[in-house]
């Protein structure tokens, strides 16, 4: 089945956080969210639980269980086994729950900047302290500076390593071997690894996605995995996501965490739609994609760098394109502001995740949508 992801929706006036936060006539190119709707199988799923009528307290069945391994080890050759699996109604959640469960509270918790936002508000709600490892960004991708990354492991108050992975907004999808030695420094300073992996299904051709489990039982033992749906299939709304821990006493805490922070419970849409979107449907609905997305990033690289005489990030995975815009002499938030103001378009400024020289431009949309907006990015820069 041919799936078309250029038909437009109107989210508006829906309680869409992305369009509905956004004045009228301004396109948003911001949040983390698609402007397609979800695969058939998943929607019809849905519907299907709706009509029951009931929706009272989910007990979550072996399906649900079933379809996380057979999915992840298909795609994937990652053997998740159902016991190690805690489910929750998030990613962002997940993590906090998990810092809460590896820290005590002055502890310093690693990240590589830039990186997600929401990882500096789970760090800080704990109680702990940011520690970054910038990224170095060169030849337009970015890398791992590890003689830092190792300094900043030895210090006795880092305890945590948040990892994303693939990473947003830098758009890597870490190889192997960057891993791989990203790991043994981790383990070699007893550094515990939460590896932020929501966007692993969104990877540009040329590139594989590698489950931090699979580097070895050693590595994995030190680890708690977060995975979600939510990202590749746009049902972030539906609330639901996992944790991978194997290590019997580690996954009790994080359990234990989970119910103080009193986010146990997943509601019945999100389950059926997990087992839906994990199905050999919303498999190749997701091929189609990923290969819509990539037509998309590729027509937006070439008028950003050839019109714009803009430098784009690499993107090896996630839809979103980062884009080094210093040159307007304005920080990334006064940037965001006269976008909004002189061509009514709504970027993510750069400083919120950690560098003002960039702006973050969601590229999940259909095609007259983001070619209109980059009439406007365009627009912006001829008379900025």
């Amino acid at each position: 089945m041919k799936y078309d992801f250029s038909q437009i929706v109107n989210r508006r006036n829906t309680g869409s956080y992305k369009w509905d936060h956004a004045a009228e006539g301004i396109l948003p190119l911001w949040v983390a969210d698609m402007d397609f709707p979800t695969a058939p199988c998943v929607r019809q799923a849905v519907e299907r639980r709706a009509a029951h009528g009931i929706f009272g307290y989910v007990s979550v069945p072996d399906r649900y269980y079933e379809a996380i391994t057979s999915w992840f080890m298909r795609r994937h050759n990652w053997h998740v086994d159902r016991q190690n699996i805690i489910y929750t109604i998030g990613v962002v959640p997940a993590i906090s729950a998990i810092i809460k469960a590896m820290t005590d509270p002055g502890d310093k918790v690693l990240v590589n900047t830039p990186v997600y936002n929401c990882f500096f508000s789970s760090i800080r709600n704990n109680g702990c302290q940011i520690e970054a490892s910038p990224l170095v960004f060169e030849n337009n991708t970015y890398h791992i500076d590890f003689e830092d990354f190792e300094r900043r492991c030895a210090d006795p108050l880092t305890k945590v390593f948040l990892l994303c992975n693939p990473h947003n907004p830098a758009g890597r999808v870490w190889t192997r071997d960057e891993l791989m030695k990203m790991a043994e420094i981790c383990m070699r300073h007893d550094v515990f690894v939460i590896s932020d992996e929501i966007h692993c299904e969104i990877v540009m051709p040329g590139h594989r996605y590698t489950p931090y489990a699979t580097l070895g039982s050693e590595f994995e033992r030190r680890a708690a995995i977060c995975i979600s749906p939510s990202k590749a299939f746009n049902i972030a709304g539906l609330q639901i996501a996992n944790i991978s821990a194997i290590d019997e006493d580690i996954r009790r805490r994080i359990d234990k965490a989970i119910n103080i922070n009193e986010v146990c419970d997943v509601n019945p849409f999100g389950v059926e739609a997990l087992i839906a979107a994990y199905s050999e449907e919303g498999e190749e609905w997701l091929r189609q994609l990923n290969a819509y997305i990539y037509d998309n990033y590729l027509y937006a690289k070439e008028i950003i760098e050839q019109r714009c005489h803009l430098q784009t990030a690499t993107l090896e995975g996630t839809y979103l394109l980062w884009v080094e815009m210093s040159r307007f002499g304005m920080t990334s938030e006064e940037l965001e502001e006269a976008m909004k103001e002189k061509v009514k378009l709504w970027l993510n400024a750069g400083s919120m995740y950690g560098d003002d020289r960039f702006m973050r431009i969601n590229l999940a949309c259909p095609r007259p949508t983001l070619e209109e907006a980059l009439r406007r990015f365009e627009q912006f820069c001829r008379i900025s």
